[in-house]
């Protein structure tokens, strides 16, 4: 066959799989049997290896090709992808309605119509096609930045390598969550058991476990599904509603849940979650609730997001699964903060699919209310369908002989006093340098939103501090390069990597020092608070606790817990040497002498040089404040490409619109 007739016949070769793929992955509708399409697939194979020039990246013969990977890389996601607040029961659905209405000043009688999704255990993905073809496939990670697995979301079939139809947006950006069925779970395991591997704990596990392997061939070999549900940015397509959206995504080729639903109201919603609680048990897959989203977009874009959450949208959850099964032992566990947590050691129990072996008895107050013993018959849950614990003991079931549980009055650990402050449910280890809360002290410390030590992970961790190498937070900064390279499996590149973060880590910002130290109740959110009101790490720790309570967002417990910290010898001790190990704060975020200082800016529209995330960092940490709404409050709208209705609210209220070029020049960027 001449290069003319092959080019023909190929394209039309792959015409025709794509076909196959989208009737059998998107619509459930298959239209040939597996041997034909295998016909087909060898017929291609065969005219591409004839002519190897003809071969494109969008070929369906080449989702599996790309070499082995050494390491991930990192992906921004034009649009964060938000987490979702939880709803455990219909009232708190009904309440998640009024609040909207509220919001919106609609009626309570009105109704909002919404689209009710199920809400599936996989891993979340975002897919990027640019004219037409994928360019970018990414984890979600912390929900800003994630990780790039392209060439293993190539593998799987229900990925579209270009979108079907000749209207496609230039740029899509859609959201989703890849999978596996049980049944195909249940198959691999029994696989891999058959080869003597490790099993799989759970089909969520396993899809996990399947999208980071480094080798794309070992991905493609796993039964990994998707489906699609949520956009990110989109050009060159208008869309005004979820449910268009999801209407549009089948005729690109991306597939979609065929569970989805119109609600009317928030009745039609509640009905439907229980409808999908009823048929939960008979789905191929895991789904664990439902997510209900305003459907139009302009009422989402009025509703904005709250935190790190949408407030147009709220996951459902189904009531946990429970199972009965017996408790071998009780143990106490030392967490990051030295809380002791009795742990019942179980007679393994399948719950929801997960094989459970341990269960947590959340403190001392909660196994004397209980009153659960070794050898007690108990029933056991998974709350929020992940984390499983101890709901009762079967009384009735109880052996004779048995005798109340007591957590210990010495640490299991370190052999320190245990104590149980006054009015407080949790006991603690009193010891500062347990090394069962040094590991976990030092990787709060060292974590992304805290110090940001890249490459210290729990590993390290644990070799650093059972070494001796490191007994405090204190030490790391005294950590010489020999030092990291005495311990096992240590490269020298690796050695030199982590040596740079560390000193890196040195220049931080007041509020991320502060949420790095651990100190009880005081998030990354309080940390800002903390670090606006006072500016410098001496005005926090010299405060007292009348001074902290009469900050906005600091109640006495808050106060308490930092004034607590600030007088322990051996807390101040430590601080004492970070600052011998060259550790000094930037200007808190939000300090009264930055250039923004008091000033709110709204971003709306695709800015050019910075992410929207970015552009509020920026404000903040130049002592302004980053809104997701307009308001005759906010000093300034930062437009972008393709600005949406922020830009036309921000006309009518006479707020100041600026571009991304005056905005960086107020900031002294330009």
């Amino acid at each position: 066959m001449d290069i003319r007739a092959a080019r023909r016949e190929i394209g039309r070769l792959r015409a025709e799989i794509e076909r196959h793929n989208w009737r059998y992955h998107v619509l459930d509708d298959p239209e040939i049997s597996d041997a034909g399409y295998d016909r087909l697939m060898r017929r291609l194979l065969d005219l591409e290896r004839e002519h190897p020039s003809l071969v494109t990246p969008d070929s369906p013969t080449q989702r599996v090709g790309a070499a082995p990977l050494e390491e991930f890389v990192h992906v921004t996601h034009a649009v964060p992808m938000l987490s979702l607040a939880n709803a455990t029961d219909e009232e708190e659905m009904r309440e998640f309605d009024r609040r909207l209405k509220r919001f919106l000043k609609l009626p309570e009688e009105g109704a909002i119509e919404y689209v009710a999704e199920p809400k599936f255990d996989g891993v979340g993905v975002e897919l990027v096609y640019e004219n037409g073809a994928l360019s970018v496939g990414s984890t979600r990670g912390d929900g800003v930045t994630g990780e790039d697995v392209t060439s293993n979301l190539r593998t799987i079939r229900g990925v579209p390598l270009r979108l079907r139809g000749k209207k496609v947006p230039r740029r899509l950006e859609v959201r989703g969550e890849v999978y596996m069925d049980i049944g195909d779970f249940d198959r691999l395991n029994r696989e891999r058991g058959e080869r003597g591997e490790p099993l799989f704990a759970n089909p969520r596990n396993a899809a996990a476990g399947s999208l980071r392997q480094l080798d794309p061939s070992i991905t493609a070999g796993r039964p990994l599904r998707i489906f699609l549900y949520s956009p990110g940015r989109i050009e060159g397509a208008a869309i005004g509603s979820q449910w268009e959206f999801l209407r549009r995504l089948p005729e690109w080729g991306l597939r979609v849940n065929r569970h989805v639903r119109r609600c009317g109201g928030i009745r039609e919603a509640i009905d439907y979650h229980r409808e999908m609680e009823a048929r939960r048990g008979s789905l191929p897959y895991e789904i664990d609730g439902v997510v209900i989203k305003v459907d139009r977009f302009a009422l989402q874009e009025r509703l904005g997001v709250i935190s790190r959450s949408p407030r147009w949208a709220i996951a459902c959850k189904f009531p946990p699964r429970q199972e009965t099964t017996k408790v071998l032992d009780i143990v106490a566990q030392v967490g990051r903060t030295g809380a002791l947590t009795p742990v019942a050691v179980l007679d393994p129990v399948r719950i929801g699919g997960v094989e459970v072996r341990r269960a947590t008895l959340h403190n001392q107050g909660e196994v004397d209310r209980k009153d659960v013993r070794v050898g007690d018959t108990v029933v056991v849950q998974r709350a929020g369908d992940v984390i499983p614990e101890v709901v009762k003991v079967v009384t009735a079931a109880r052996p004779p002989g048995t005798g109340p549980y007591r957590l210990p009055a010495k640490c299991p650990v370190c052999g320190a006093d245990v104590e149980r402050p006054e009015g407080e449910a949790v006991s603690r280890c009193t010891g500062i340098s347990c090394p069962a809360r040094l590991k976990e002290t030092i990787r709060h410390f060292a974590s992304r939103r805290a110090m940001d030590i890249d490459g210290l992970g729990e590993r390290i961790i644990d070799r650093l501090v059972e070494r001796g190498l490191v007994r405090s937070v204190a030490d790391l900064y005294r950590l010489k390069e020999d030092d990291l390279l005495s311990l096992d499996r240590m490269a020298e590149k690796s050695a030199g990597n982590l040596i740079a973060a560390i000193d890196r880590s040195r220049k931080a910002t007041l509020d991320r020092l502060i949420f790095a130290l651990g100190i009880r109740h005081v998030g990354e959110h309080v940390a800002k608070v903390l670090a606006r009101r006072f500016g410098t790490f001496e005005a926090i720790q010299e405060a007292g606790e009348e001074e902290l309570t009469a900050v906005r967002e600091v109640g006495p417990r808050i106060a308490r817990s930092i004034a607590t910290f600030f007088r322990q010898k051996a807390n101040l001790a430590a601080i004492e040497r970070l600052r011998e190990g060259g550790v000094t704060c930037a200007p808190a975020a939000g300090d009264a002498t930055g250039a923004l200082a008091g000033r709110t800016f709204v971003f709306t529209g695709s800015l050019e040089r910075l992410t929207r995330e970015e552009a509020a960092r920026l404000v903040e940490g130049a002592g302004g404040r980053a809104s997701g709404s307009v308001s005759r409050k906010t000093d300034y709208v930062v437009a972008g490409a393709d600005p949406g209705s922020k830009y036309a609210k921000a006309k009518g209220l006479g707020v100041k619109i600026i571009a991304e070029e005056e905005f960086l020049r107020l900031l002294g960027r330009r």
